[in-house]
Formats: C-alpha cells, sequence, structure tokens
C-alpha cells in the first residue's frame, strides 16, 4: 500500500539532515502546524481488550519532541497521565543488556521479527530455538523475567527505578489500570507457561507475567515518553537530568532491534503495519539521533492516519529521515 505524503513535496522540499534538530523556531512551528492539521481527523477507536483502558478519552492528542540538550517542544496533551503497557518494552530490554550483557541477552531472547502478531502463542511453536524478541509479549514477558532480583518485587523495584530514570522522574503504577489488566491477561499467562516448558523464561511464570503486568501498568505522560526516547537516542544520557541510564552501546543494539527493515517503508509512503515488529504492534513513536517524538491519538489493530501523517511530516520537514524508533503512541497503547 502506498500514501501520499502529508504534504506537497514539489512545492515544500524536504530538508537535508545534518543529524541536529532544525532551529527551534522551526521546530514548534512544525510541531505546531501539525497537530493543528491532524487534530481533526478522528478515526480509529479506543482499545477495550484491557477493560480500563476503554474509558479513554479518544480526544486525547499531544506532541513532544525533546532534544538532546534537554529542550522540548510541545503542543497538546502532553501532560495526562496514561499507562505506559508496551511502549515499556524497549526500555526494559536496555535495562537487561545493561545488566546481562548484549550477548547473553541475545542468547536468551531473540532479536529477529516473527512475522506474526505481537500476542502469538504460534510463533513460539513455529520458532526452532523458542526465542522471539523483545518488542512481541513473548520476548518482552522472557525480558523481564530477566531483569535483576530474586523477588518479584525486586524485579518490579528495578524496571520502575530503570523507566523512571529514562523518564527523567519518578514513575508510579496505576492500580486501576493494573487490576483490570491483571484480571483479564490470560493470553500473557499461557505464553509465560508455554515459555517456561521450552526453557525460555527465567522466572516463575505467574510471577514474571505479574511483574510484566505492573510494568505496562506504569503511568507516564507524552512528554515523559519524548524524553525517554530522546535519552535512547542520546546514548543513553537522560537529557533532561544528565544523568548515564545506560551505555551507549546498549542503545545502538536496542534501536537495531526496533528499527526492522519495514521502518524504511514508511518514509517511502508505503505502510504494512500488520508486519511492523514493533513494540506491541499498536503502540508506535518516532526518534531520531538527536530528537524524540510521541503522538498520542486514538486508535486499534494499526497506526492511525493522524499519528502516520504527523511522524511523515515531521520526519521530512525536520530532515530526521531516518526512523531509528518507528512506534505511534495512541490511547489504546
Amino acid at each position: 500500500m502506498h500514501d501520499r505524503l502529508p504534504y506537497d513535496e514539489a512545492t515544500t522540499p524536504p530538508r537535508v539532515s545534518t543529524g541536529d534538530l532544525p532551529d527551534p523556531t522551526d521546530v514548534q512551528r512544525i510541531v505546531t502546524e501539525a497537530f493543528h492539521l491532524y487534530q481533526p481527523n478522528a478515526d480509529g477507536v479506543v482499545a477495550d481488550y484491557i477493560p480500563a483502558l476503554a474509558a479513554a478519552s479518544p480526544d486525547l492528542f499531544g506532541i513532544s519532541v525533546v532534544g538532546a540538550r534537554g529542550r522540548s517542544f510541545e503542543i497538546g496533551d502532553v501532560d495526562t497521565p496514561f499507562s505506559i503497557q508496551s511502549v515499556s518494552k524497549p526500555f526494559v530490554f536496555a535495562l537487561v543488556c545493561e545488566a546481562e550483557g548484549y550477548d547473553a541477552a541475545r542468547q536468551h531472547l531473540g532479536v529477529n521479527s516473527t512475522g506474526f502478531p505481537f500476542n502469538s502463542l504460534m510463533a513460539v511453536e513455529l520458532n526452532d530455538a523458542r526465542t522471539m524478541n523483545p518488542l512481541v509479549n513473548a520476548g518482552a514477558i522472557a525480558t523481564t523475567s530477566l531483569v535483576p532480583g530474586t523477588t518479584a518485587e525486586e524485579k518490579f523495584e528495578r524496571v520502575r527505578d530503570g523507566l523512571s530514570r529514562f523518564a527523567g522522574r519518578e514513575l508510579s503504577m496505576s492500580e486501576d489500570v493494573y487490576a483490570s489488566e491483571a484480571a483479564s491477561n490470560m493470553r500473557n499467562q499461557g505464553i509465560a507457561h508455554l515459555l517456561q516448558s521450552y526453557g525460555r523464561l527465567y522466572f516463575d511464570p505467574d510471577e514474571a507475567t505479574d511483574v510484566y503486568t505492573r510494568q505496562c501498568s506504569l503511568e507516564v505522560t507524552v512528554h515523559d515518553l519524548a524524553v525517554m526516547a530522546a535519552t535512547l537516542s542520546n546514548g543513553g544520557v537522560n537529557p533532561v537530568t544528565g544523568e548515564v541510564v545506560v551505555l551507549p552501546g546498549v542503545c545502538r543494539r536496542v534501536l537495531a532491534v526496533m528499527g526492522d527493515s519495514h521502518s524504511a517503508l514508511y518514509a517511502h509512503g508505503v505502510r504494512d503495519p500488520g508486519r511492523l515488529q514493533l513494540p506491541g504492534g499498536e503502540s508506535r513513536a518516532l526518534q531520531q539521533r538527536h530528537s524524540g517524538f510521541i503522538s498520542r491519538t486514538s486508535g486499534r489493530k494499526q497506526p492511525t492516519k493522524r499519528a502516520i501523517n504527523i511522524s511523515l511530516r515531521w520526519s521530512t520537514r525536520a530532515a530526521l529521515e531516518r526512523f531509528l524508533l518507528c512506534q505511534w503512541l495512541r490511547s489504546d497503547s
């Protein structure tokens, strides 16, 4: 499928990337322009696979860009808290790579796209090594099981603390989302037990699933996620706090797992969202070398038109055309 770029390239030629953000005035103009241009697009529905998420307003919409020097460019609902859900996956993978080492993480978890839906059990069965990748549920639960700690509480605190350092502030869990998700996550429980049967889970399956559920229930804002994405793009240094969260080599490997060949298709107006093996297959964010971009919209099963258009517009207008982290954040996350 081919989509036209969301503007006329003949009259608005794209910039040439230098690896840096454009002039701050231009960045804010691009962000504001994109927000007002695509805000009316209400395609998609709010997710209800977790009952608590069904209460999210489909009208919530915000954009935040955070540069490597900590400056932010924002508009819309950037401070509204919501559960992080699958967007947590690459950041927890980074924490595991930092703790266990790249090679050990790759051997335990796998790093290749599966070609199956994000919550597929069949993907586990058809993979001879029974390893997935950290950005689908099977691989993400296995990743969480590898987080250092001898108890579930120790593992969750390690996750919460690590994601807080990525965000530059203390994060807390939504009790309502956790209770709702814990009461309806039977598929994830089944995935964990299947992985255990093949020796590809590294902690008690029920406790690992519970830690993963709590991980997904951590509350963030659009601004938080832009800071987190910018930290990954900035070699592991949080651009707001200056803290070294993970080493540069970790960031390089995490971004390599996230940026499979399909992300390049978005730059050419070609999309096949069903095959993108990114966090959850449903949540998307866009980040380039010195910036983080988060768009929160409504939608389900595939990136919404609003998010796709904003990402294309931002990447070409701001000359940040290399998709390193291609993930649109929606209110269903």
